[in-house]
């Protein structure tokens, strides 16, 4: 991992950070593009193709690009709702136990934070909350299955009050069982085998076999995340989800071990995930670098894991916590793990960050899998502006106004000043006609 040191240093990294959203993808993926398509085109190109393709021909499409993108023949589209059930009979126990840890826990949190409707009388004013009707969620199935992404969203919709749930996952072989499990868990309605952004755009659009969503949600890949982007009006996202990322900011109490043990845990994910250290101690970097030498053979994924440490890994040298802080906030990152001394007494400077785990005890793996919250988090520096994919994100909000008579005369005639200051004469009438009905009842 490289080493960066100084503050202005550290900005530049983080304008590198970020600027590689939407910068050229890495030459592996021009080539699959070409491999499939036949010639040389952007992902945005060979996306749009896809999208286009699924809009007119529906589960046609759907089976002729399955096959000629994952090397599929595709039988049914939808998997029987009896798999499910067979699935969770049939997976360990062990997992089994631990995904219903997870599915209750992720409920309750998202029960403690759905948005609820609200009146106020005296104001005149009020909110309706009301749930999506259907709403379509994605899981990979690339490298990894992952039916802790179907629990983190399919569950989180369920308890924000969705009246309809579907997935769909290329998941097959060992990490369908698992997946189809999680799927019966979180009382998903109906399952797909479908990837990519072929998946998004059955979704998004509505085919034969797939019902069209309100929302699309789930993380995915450089091509499910540029469906997600091109259909976004189409269909509702939860938001653009680039490679992941964990930014650790630690002083001379963490633990080495437990630094590198969670870089990796990061970096096995994807060559493009983000694994990064930022510290005012400059004897931590070797003693984490020695650990992720030592840690790094025992892992299934370690060719991956080396590559994103390579590629991406950065320790950042910083002259106190303050200004780890700040540069923690200039990388706005996806986890942000706060391995220090009393990590409650730095909350007021965290600004940007998808999750923020406070302490050794509270890493981010377990934020990944059972601490309740969604992993769904935002990427590539979007944590300036965005959340995470929360039960707030699975209902509507609807502004209400029912204004008492007497109140609503007191308003009209400062909104009749307002619409003709902007030129509406009609809009001014309308006000000042309710300004008039003095004793009326209504």
């Amino acid at each position: 991992m490289r080493v960066v040191q100084g503050l202005e240093n550290a900005r530049r990294f983080a304008r590198q950070r970020a600027s590689t959203w939407g910068s050229e993808p890495p030459p592996e993926v021009a080539e699959r593009i070409a491999a499939i398509f036949g010639r040389a085109m952007t992902p945005r190109e060979a996306v749009s193709l896809i999208l286009e393709s699924v809009r007119q021909k529906g589960d046609e499409a759907l089976r002729e690009l399955t096959t000629r993108i994952d090397g599929i023949t595709l039988g049914e589209i939808e998997v029987p709702p009896g798999e499910l059930l067979e699935a969770h009979r049939h997976v360990p126990a062990d997992l089994l136990r631990a995904l219903e840890l997870a599915a209750e826990r992720v409920a309750a949190f998202a029960r403690a934070s759905v948005p609820r409707s609200w009146r106020d009388a005296s104001m005149g004013v009020g909110e309706l909350v009301a749930p999506l009707e259907r709403v379509g969620l994605y899981a990979p199935g690339g490298t990894a299955a992952y039916p802790s992404t179907v629990i983190m969203t399919a569950v989180t919709a369920r308890t924000a009050g969705v009246g309809e749930v579907i997935l769909c996952t290329p998941s097959r072989d060992s990490g369908a069982a698992a997946v189809l499990a999680a799927a019966h868990i979180a009382h998903v309605d109906r399952v797909f085998r479908i990837g990519g952004a072929q998946a998004i755009a059955a979704m998004a659009y509505g085919t034969a076999s797939v019902p069209r969503v309100d929302m699309v949600c789930g993380p995915g890949n450089i091509f499910v995340t540029l469906a997600k982007q091109l259909l976004f009006g189409e269909v509702g996202i939860d938001g653009l989800f680039g490679p992941t990322e964990t930014v650790i900011v630690a002083d001379e109490s963490a633990d080495p071990r437990l630094c590198a043990a969670d870089l990796l845990a990061q970096a096995e994910h994807d060559p493009l995930a983000s694994p990064v250290l930022i510290t005012p101690w400059e004897l931590l970097p070797p003693a984490v670098d020695e650990e992720l030498e030592r840690q790094l053979p025992g892992l299934e994924r370690r060719e991956i894991a080396r590559t994103a440490l390579d590629r991406q890994g950065a320790f950042v040298l910083t002259q106190d916590l303050d200004e780890a802080l700040a540069v923690a906030n200039l990388l706005s990152p996806e986890h942000l793990c706060l391995m220090v001394r009393e990590p409650g007494r730095w909350l007021e400077k965290v600004r940007n960050a998808g999750g923020l785990f406070l302490g050794e005890g509270s890493p981010e793996v377990l934020g990944d899998y059972v601490a309740g919250p969604s992993h769904t988090m935002p990427t590539a520096g979007s944590a300036r502006f965005a959340s995470y994919l929360g039960a707030h994100q699975f209902v509507r909000r609807i502004p209400v106004v029912a204004l008492e008579p007497s109140l609503a005369r007191r308003l009209a005639g400062p909104a009749a000043i307002i619409a003709r200051a902007e030129g509406f004469g009609g809009h001014a009438r309308a006000a000042e006609l309710r300004a008039a009905r003095r004793g009326e009842a209504k």
